[in-house]
């Protein structure tokens, strides 16, 4: 009888010794983007971009935060945030967001559809609501998002990585003219870079 007790007391203390380290192993595995790669990306750009600014790191060290949603300021700040980062990057030739002189399909030249895309008013709007849905939602705010998928909705642009990377530049510009703190932008970049491999064709 006490040889069964030990043996079910041994057991227990294996399963919770066991569950206690895959949960640490599922935090210490945990990524503000949901990607690692992405993160470290996003780490790098604003250790960089802090560098040339000659700012030191800061950082909230409590161990509970507000979602990064509610730390934008919401519906509100990310509305504000991305109109400004959409208007920024149209203006930008680097990011070349209008996909000016780029053509897919056809046969040598022959056939080849244009990707260009001419903004209006209503387009700029729509795009500017289908990318503050999908921030809110990968920053924790509410679940809806109607647009259509990362990687059909930019096929056959042809985005390279330099395209990409000048648009990362323009939201860190737009995060900055918005006032926002080192923490939340190397979040909200690191979702943004978190699309690189569905968004970018030409590496």
């Amino acid at each position: 009888m006490q040889r069964s007790l030990l043996t079910v007391a041994v057991l227990s203390l294996s399963l919770v010794a066991g569950c206690a380290s895959e949960q640490a192993t599922k935090a210490k595995d945990y990524h503000t983007s949901g990607n690692r790669e992405a993160d470290q990306r996003a780490e790098q750009y604003i250790a960089k971009d802090q560098a040339i600014r000659g700012e030191a790191a800061t950082g909230d060290q409590s161990d509970v935060k507000p979602t990064l949603y509610v730390r934008l300021g919401g519906e509100e700040g990310l509305k504000a945030i991305v109109s400004d980062w959409v208007d920024r990057a149209l203006a930008d030739p680097r990011v070349n967001w209008k996909r000016l002189g780029v053509t897919s399909g056809g046969v040598l030249g022959v056939g080849a559809k244009s990707e260009t895309w001419t903004p209006t008013p209503a387009t700029i709007e729509q795009l500017k609501k289908h990318i503050v849905q999908f921030l809110s939602l990968a920053a924790g705010g509410p679940v809806h998002y109607d647009g259509r998928d990362m990687t059909n909705a930019h096929k056959g642009m042809q985005i390279t990585n330099d395209e990409f990377g000048a648009a990362i530049g323009d939201l860190n510009y737009s995060l900055d003219a918005h006032k926002v703190a080192i923490d939340e932008k190397k979040e909200l970049i690191a979702i943004v870079e978190s699309t690189r491999p569905q968004i970018v064709e030409e590496r």
